[in-house]
């Protein structure tokens, strides 16, 4: 019981974190057309900003099933090897069943605090490190989702400019601590404008624009300018 409330207390700043931004979804997901259930759902079965962000225009524009798959594969791939790379701190006392839950809220924020931990990380621990972060997730949405179904469109349209600011802040300390990553960035937008603007391309649908444009930028920076590890810089 006492490592299960210090988990919960380790999850409550990621908890507040996530309330605004997934307040700010709730809102997108309304004003993209979706209802306040449909919002709730997709918080509560899959717990990735990026992942849902992605998914609502898809779903809104009645995209196939196919592009909505890889797209979120692509986008929430780094989780796999996230929850394998947390997977070798955790104690005999989290079961093979343990580890499926805890991988479906295994997000950036809840991987960085349960990796800084020195000790193995047991079976408590983890499941109240993951519950308010949940909770915060869900609510924040349930709570965006409402405001923006009974808000005038004047104050949801402001309020879903945070969207934008959720997707700034991802991007923007990487991109000034590598310069690679800036670059990549800057060439996936200009490489999104083509697809957007060009009238042939235009006609792709936007959920197969995203894969393209990640999975261009990605490869072509991680060939051209790859951003060098400790590991490998003193293997250089």
């Amino acid at each position: 019981m006492k490592d299960f409330v210090k988990g919960v207390k380790d999850g409550l700043p990621i908890c507040f974190g996530y309330v605004s931004v997934a307040f700010a979804f709730g809102i997108f997901a309304i004003g993209s057309g979706l209802s306040i259930f449909e919002s709730l759902i997709i918080s509560m079965t899959n717990v990735t900003s990026a992942g849902q962000l992605s998914a609502v225009p898809i779903i809104a524009g009645g995209g196939t099933l196919i592009e909505l798959a890889v797209t979120q594969l692509v986008i929430n791939l780094r989780y796999s090897l996230m929850s394998v790379s947390l997977s070798q701190k955790f104690g005999p006392s989290i079961r093979l069943v343990d580890r499926f839950i805890l991988a479906f809220v295994n997000t950036d924020e809840v991987f960085g605090v349960a990796s800084s931990k020195p000790e193995k990380l047991n079976r408590n621990y983890m499941y109240g490190l993951i519950l308010t972060p949940y909770l915060g997730w869900s609510l924040g949405t349930l709570a965006g989702a409402l405001a923006g179904d009974i808000f005038p469109p004047m104050v949801t349209s402001a309020l879903g400019v945070a969207i934008y600011g959720m997707f700034i802040a991802i991007v923007l300390i990487p991109s000034k601590k590598h310069k690679s990553t800036a670059m990549c960035v800057v060439f996936a937008i200009a490489l999104s404008c083509v697809f957007y603007y060009v009238p042939v391309l235009h006609k792709i649908p936007q959920g197969f624009s995203i894969i393209i444009c990640a999975v261009a930028a990605s490869l072509l920076f991680s060939v051209i300018a790859p951003i060098r590890t400790e590991d490998n810089e003193h293997e250089v």
